[in-house]
């Protein structure tokens, strides 16, 4: 079986400057494929282009072995950015009635995604009467409720809290093994790290990392210390920068520092729970990625 996706040598410019440029990349179907890069970079533009609402300048975009056309853009969910529900209908006529737009009305898909959503005993309220984050869950499901082949998903994390997000991962996790091709787009590097196959950064308009996220962050070599410590962290002779989230750190040396000698000087400062050498995150590598480091 060939690539869900193929983009080869893509390029679109708006005013005479590229947005776009010479890029390339493949997803395999049942790959969940993550596009990164900071704002204004181009992922946007790529969707858009995948979606057939604008057209490349030069180069070929191909989903399912074909070009874009009608046949193909309904074999597409897309959970955009910006969110957009009929605020007036219930959840479960929203669901019917975006379902319909794509040739395909089920009324027990749409039942069974709500159950699996923890969210059957909200079908019959309005969508104003929803949270944001229910009502992004509602719209993660108008997405996929026709059964699409590609999922192309826009920041869907967002609005989420952690229970939420748990259950749109696993959701996502779940339909890339029924063989679904899943390209997430989002800024959210750790939920990446976690779930995606492999990754494509664009930075400026050029492609600057592709492949597994192992593979990248393998490129990095082992120049950082992911910590769970309990105490106040401060900074540390030979540690360029330190990442905080709680009491868990990552730790990035300076070239040439030795990793003993810094985990001499951290446990002189705190008590250490748990400690490994590793790889940086790939938070930190978009960090240096983006730095131009």
């Amino acid at each position: 079986m060939g690539n869900t996706v193929e983009v080869s040598h893509v390029t679109k410019s708006f005013n005479g400057q590229f947005v776009v440029n010479d890029i390339s990349f493949n997803i395999a179907p049942g790959e969940v494929f993550g596009l990164i890069g900071p704002n204004g970079a181009g992922k946007t533009t790529i969707i858009r282009m995948l979606l057939d609402i604008m057209r490349p300048d030069s180069g070929e975009l191909r989903i399912l072995g074909s070009g874009i056309d009608d046949g193909i853009k309904d074999m597409i969910g897309y959970l955009p950015e910006e969110r957009g529900l009929y605020l007036k209908l219930t959840v479960l006529d929203s669901l019917l009635y975006l379902g319909a737009l794509k040739n395909k009305q089920s009324k027990k898909r749409a039942m069974e995604l709500l159950e699996g959503m923890g969210m059957l005993q909200n079908k019959d309220m309005k969508i104003s009467e929803l949270s944001k984050g229910m009502q992004q869950k509602i719209q993660l499901i108008a997405a996929i409720s026709h059964d699409p082949e590609l999922i192309i998903l826009d920041e869907p994390f967002s609005g989420l809290d952690p229970v939420n997000m748990k259950l749109v991962k696993d959701l996502i996790l779940e339909l890339g093994k029924q063989g679904k091709t899943i390209l997430i787009s989002t800024h959210m590097m750790d939920q990446v790290e976690r779930m995606c196959d492999r990754i494509f950064m664009i930075r400026k308009g050029s492609g600057v990392l592709y492949g597994s996220v192992n593979e990248i962050k393998s490129r990095f070599g082992k120049n950082a210390i992911q910590l769970d410590f309990e105490g106040e962290l401060n900074s540390i002779a030979g540690v360029k920068r330190i990442n905080l989230s709680g009491n868990y750190a990552e730790l990035i040396f300076d070239a040439g520092a030795d990793a003993q000698d810094i985990l001499r000087k951290i446990v002189q400062n705190v008590k250490v729970n748990r400690f490994e050498i590793s790889s940086p995150s790939l938070n930190e590598i978009f960090i240096q990625v983006e730095a131009g480091a």
